[in-house]
Order: C-alpha cells, then structure tokens, then sequence
C-alpha cells in the first residue's frame, strides 16, 4: 500500500513553522442560541468524522529527511481533546470575543497529535455562542477549509449526529518501514525526474505560449524589488490580535455592476483602502502601493468562475502578487487599477506557472527543501507587505445541532515579517473579513476593519448606490 505523502507545497507549511511563524488556518463560526451541550456538540462531531478522516491521522517524519512527511491513524486519538469548551464572562460582547480570538490562535498546535482543534465558546450576549476552529495548514488550503466546515455542519436544523462508527486506526508503520519505503521511492523519483521536467515544461507552454510564459517570469521577477520601509513588515512574536467585520455580497455585487471589475476585484479594492485609512492614521507615506501575496486556488471552477472543492484536503494553491494602490485617494480609481493588475495575472499564467515550479519540488531531496524553507521563514523581506486571501463558502445556511450558522468569519495565518494579514470568506450573503495582525506591532487591527467598511461605502457612493443593509455584523 502506498504511503499517504505531504505533498511538497503541504510539507512546505510545516517547514516553515517554528514559534512565530504558526501556519494554522481558522475560522470563527457564530450561532443563534442557545447552545447546546457540550456533549451534543461532539456527537455532531464525532457522527462525521468518517468523511474527514484526515482528522484522525498524524503526521510522521521520516529518517534523515528522505522522504516528505506522511499521514498515518493516530492510534491513541481521542476526540475530546480536539473539542474543547471554553466561556466569557456574561454577557460576553464581540470585543472580548475578538480578544479570546487572538489568544487561541496564538497558540500552536500540537504535532503529536492531529493537527486541528475545535472550541465551543458560550456566554455572547443576545444568546449567541461560536465556535473557534483551528486547522493547519499543510492539511487543507483555503476552499479545503471551507469545504471540510461544510462536512462537519448540517444543511438542515433537523439533522440528529449520525451514530458512532466504530473505528480501527490502521497500522502505525515502523521508522525503519517509513526511511526503506522512503528510500525506495526517491531512489524511482530519479528516474522520473527528468520525464517530468519535460512533461512540466511542456504543459507550461501549451497553456501559455512563450510568450505568455516570458512574460510571468518577468511579473513574478519583480516582486525581488523590495518595497519602501514601512510598519507592516518587520519581526513579529508569537501572540495574535485578530478583528473582523461583514460587507453584503449584493454591495460587492452592485458595485461591479457599475464600475466593473470583478468580483474579488472589488473586495480588494475595500482592503486597499482600508490599509490606507490605517497608515494614514500610523502617520506614514500613503503615496506609494503596498504589495500583496493573493493565494489564488487551482481547483476546478464552477459555472460562474469559483473554485470549488473536490473532496481533497490537500492544499491546490499558488498565488500572484498583487500591488495594491493605496496612494490612490479616488475609490474608482483604485478599483481600476486593482483589475488591470489582476487581469494582467491571468492573462500571465501567473498562479499556472506558480502550480508546474511546486509540481517539479516532489523530486527534490526533502532534506534541501526543508532547509531553504527554513531559511526562507528566517529571512528579513519587505518585498511583500501583506497576505490578501479570498475563500468562496457555501451561500446557504448551516447548522450545528440544530442551531443556525449566523456569521463565518476566516483566520489567515501570519509570518516571515508581514504584520498583518487578510482572509476574506463569503457565508450565506456576506463577504466576511478576519484580520490577524501581530500583538505587538499591530495593535490596531480594527482600524484596518473600520477602514474596509469605510472603503466599501465609498465604492458604493462612487457606484451611485447605497448599501443594501443586510443586517451585518462587525467584530470592531
């Protein structure tokens, strides 16, 4: 039986990882009351741990840094120490919630044991409760993550947990079967190396064309510029602040019916200028562009253009790099240039070449690719100034024993000296914003949230329109 493998890009996160540079995902989900008990919550759980089974595997090194890391059952898994239940003082506002946010999220996971955690957090007030949840990344990328909530809720109010399975992990392989197995595989890896190279090249060009190709090599060339100084690069520690906040699907929506553009277009033209409202009030030069890291999914699309899920936790993502135009004060002409740049990355393969360079790692020695990892996570870089990440979730409601899924607000991991970071998830008529930031150098998160409110109302005064007051909430 073949062994289940980390992928490079997979193993790639957990290389990059240490105290400061924590690559988990997240999300916090909000529920109409009242809670249920705890117990129920994790029969809900439990009954559909059979579709997720990677989380009852744990991650196994191999010998020497032979082979990249693999899955296997965990044998001594037990699930109440993935569910956990923690509470705010009564009657707990969205403050303290944001706050108790951060404090999870700063924490790392537990590699002995599979890398997710759940926590139900009771005492909201208006008798809401959440859930905190908590995955790493080398488990699932962004439309995974969102895919996999959708596994774990219901589509109904009156769905019961589906009865326990019983459940036999399989067998734990010995270090020595992982490094002889491991070894074998690099040993036909070289082999193949050089077909798949060709083959890579050539998938490269029939999508591309020289052209085409030249051209992302030369976009992706320009991100070694690095940018001007500026507080959102820097060292971070390992604590987190986190803020959100919710604009209307129908505002992006109408909004690009009179401006153009497409959608996430738009939504990155809200981030831009809240980033500008942010340093314009840290008192620094607002004249000049800050550059983004936009992870960009290589999954199938649906009809209208979104990535869509396939079952597969496995990370499927590359990225282009996006400059964001904060010294422009004009919001029309900030979404202008924010599509150009866009329309400019798609038009140079830019997340496809990204995709064939990361299929090519699996034949590098895991040991090298380790290394440069780590060295990477380590280096000062101010080329990019910030992680900007849009996740299409399900726009329907779900449910957890029963009660209604309210709001999904995303967490986006922080690292290698970008300050603060932005994950955007849409939920059932809502594009929700999460902003992690770092607890010593960005305490003032919540301007960036204020700040994208703000820079949506302006698209929406621009596009002679007003909001269409879907009843959001904000965690500012």
């Amino acid at each position: 039986m073949a062994l289940d493998r980390l992928s490079p890009l997979d193993a790639g996160f957990l290389d990059v990882e240490d105290n400061v540079n924590q690559m988990h995902i997240g999300s916090v989900l909000i529920f109409q009351g009242p809670s249920p008990p705890l117990a129920t919550f994790r029969a809900m759980v439990e009954g559909n741990l059979p579709a997720v089974p990677r989380y009852r595997q744990v991650m196994r090194r191999v010998a020497f840094e032979v082979g990249r890391p693999v899955w296997v059952d965990d044998p001594a898994f037990g699930l109440d120490y993935h569910v956990r239940h923690t509470a705010l003082p009564m009657p707990g506002d969205m403050v303290e919630l944001r706050d108790l946010v951060g404090d999870l999220m700063g924490r790392p996971l537990d590699r002995q044991r599979p890398l997710w955690e759940l926590w139900m957090v009771e005492g909201l007030k208006d008798g809401l409760w959440a859930v905190v949840a908590k995955v790493h990344h080398c488990m699932v990328d962004g439309v995974g993550g969102a895919e996999l909530l959708s596994l774990i809720l219901d589509v109904t109010a009156d769905a019961w947990p589906s009865p326990p399975e019983p459940w036999r992990p399989g067998p734990m392989p010995s270090g020595r079967d992982l490094l002889v197995r491991s070894v074998t595989e690099a040993s036909s890896n070289s082999r193949d190396a050089v077909r798949a190279l060709r083959s890579t090249v050539g998938r490269m060009a029939s999508v591309s064309q020289v052209r085409g190709l030249a051209r992302s090599v030369s976009s992706a060339a320009r991100v070694i510029r690095p940018m001007p100084p500026s507080s959102l690069n820097g060292p971070i520690g390992s604590s987190r602040r986190w803020a959100a906040t919710s604009v209307p699907v129908a505002d992006i929506k109408a909004v690009r019916s009179s401006l153009g553009g497409a959608f996430n277009d738009v939504a990155l033209a809200a981030v831009a200028g809240g980033f500008r409202g942010l340093l314009e009030k840290r008192g620094e030069p607002v004249d000049r562009p800050i550059r983004a890291l936009v992870p960009v999914s290589v999954r199938a699309r649906d009809t209208a253009g979104r990535a869509v899920g396939d079952g597969a936790l496995a990370n499927k993502v590359s990225a282009v790099f996006a400059e964001l135009p904060i010294g422009l004060a004009d919001p029309v002409k900030r979404l202008a240039a924010i599509s150009a740049e866009m329309t400019s990355a798609k038009e140079t393969n830019e997340a496809q070449a990204g995709e064939s360079f990361t299929s090519l790692l699996r034949y590098f020695p895991p040991v090298l690719l380790a290394l440069g990892a780590q060295l990477f996570s380590k280096a000062s870089q101010r080329n990019v100034n910030t992680v900007t990440t849009n996740i299409p979730g399900p726009q329907f409601p779900l449910y957890a024993a029963g009660r209604r899924m309210i709001r999904a607000y995303p967490y986006v991991p922080i690292g290698m000296q970008i300050r603060i970071g932005v994950a955007m998830l849409s939920y059932d008529g809502e594009v929700n914003f999460g902003i992690t930031g770092d607890f010593d150098h960005a305490p003032d998160v919540e301007v960036l949230a204020e700040g994208i409110k703000i820079g949506m109302d302006e698209l929406l005064t621009a596009a002679g329109t007003t909001s269409s007051n879907f009843p959001c909430l904000s965690l500012v």
